[in-house]
């Protein structure tokens, strides 16, 4: 994908930079809003990270005149403000997605790759998610594993759908907890972990082996595991 960063820390930026290049994609930085805002009414980007706090024009201001202007580029606000009335503003202005600083790479990069995938129209066309034998048809929302039925809830069937959606990445808690409750909980909150242990016990205990796995300090991921790919 083609990103562009608009981020004035040169520690953050450099960061951002490093390890997004590391994962093949191209990166164009600018620590100055107004010249940030030039570039991403100049050229053609996948997604732009965008901080709000920013010399020359803010973030927000930004995205207001790049939605005004009719770019759809899928926009994530970085911000080391976290107040929920600052995330909803920063929604409301027009960004897709809000990551609040400090931030792991690891969550940064699955988020980027989430909103790269949103302006793809193949994944638009996908009416089936698949892993291994589990199969959930979006369109009726079935679930079998191994041609078995698996009757889920609704808040189990959205956790399914998510893992699967995204299938060998790591989702982190926080994640989760924004776009399958679709708000902002404690991140400590045990409300994942009873949805997960009842939907393991549907999709995970009465098979040969497990999909989803727990990543320490990282948060879920859905995958065959090693053993079983060989």
């Amino acid at each position: 994908m083609k990103i562009l960063l608009i981020e004035d820390d040169k520690s953050v930026a450099e960061f951002i930079v490093k390890g997004l290049i590391e994962k093949n994609h191209v990166v164009d930085h600018c620590p100055d809003g107004k010249e940030g805002l030039f570039m991403a009414t100049t050229e053609d980007y996948d997604v732009m990270i965008i901080d709000r706090m920013l010399p020359g024009i803010d973030g927000l201001t930004i995205i207001r005149t790049l939605r005004a202007s009719k770019i759809s580029a899928s926009i994530l606000i970085l911000s080391a403000m976290a107040d929920v009335e600052q995330r909803v503003e920063g929604l409301q202005s027009g960004a897709d997605d809000y990551l609040v600083k400090p931030f792991s790479f690891s969550e940064l990069h699955a988020r980027v790759e989430i909103l790269g995938r949103r302006n793809n129209p193949a994944d638009n066309q996908v009416t089936e998610l698949l892993v291994s034998d589990l199969r959930v048809d979006l369109i009726s929302h079935k679930v079998t594993r191994a041609d078995q039925s698996i009757d889920l809830l609704a808040t189990e069937y959205r956790l399914l759908e998510y893992l699967m959606q995204h299938a060998g990445q790591v989702v982190s808690r926080t994640m989760l907890l924004e776009h399958v409750w679709d708000y902002h909980f404690d991140p400590q909150t045990n409300v994942i972990d009873v949805h997960m242990s009842r939907l393991r016990k549907k999709i995970d205990k009465q098979f040969n082996f497990p999909l989803i796995h727990t990543i320490r300090g990282s948060g879920y991921v859905i995958k065959v595991p090693e053993s079983n790919n060989k």
